[in-house]
């Protein structure tokens, strides 16, 4: 099964909140998702350092975004939260697997993933964040 790690989720979720509701603190969002508070923090924090958020103090402080949301890409979120998007175990020029000679599921495993991908690349933060935008669409993705 394909899916997002939680942190990742969580980044999504909180990014698309500051999209729609410009500056919140850790705690507005994750009250608001039913998030865990700690959790959040830790994931506010990895998108600070990374350049998606900024964080601002004093008695309003919180977060906002950093870039505008046209330029942050859904699989660019991921991946700098999750690492390298995959569908596989093995990777192009991994041959450390014991079928990699006779396997004949990778290259069009490889070509799914690079579709997906490519649908992650092209769906932005604004799309998302747009009401009824959250449903990203694999099948126009050929």
């Amino acid at each position: 099964m394909l899916r997002f790690s939680k942190k990742a989720d969580y980044a999504l979720l909180a990014l698309q909140f500051l999209a729609t509701d410009g500056n919140a603190s850790a705690r507005a969002i994750a009250e608001r998702y039913d998030i865990p508070v700690e959790l959040l923090a830790k994931v506010l924090q990895n998108l600070a350092r990374l350049g998606f958020v900024a964080a601002h103090k004093g008695s309003h402080g919180g977060y906002h975004l950093a870039r505008p949301t046209s330029s942050i890409s859904v699989a660019e979120v991921v991946q700098a939260i999750d690492g390298p998007f995959a569908v596989t175990a093995c990777a192009p020029g991994d041959e450390r697997c014991a079928q990699f000679a006779a396997c004949t599921v990778r290259d069009p495993l490889w070509r799914l993933k690079n579709r997906i991908l490519s649908v992650l690349q092209t769906t932005t933060l604004a799309e998302i964040a747009k009401p009824g935008g959250s449903t990203v669409l694999l099948v126009n993705a050929r």
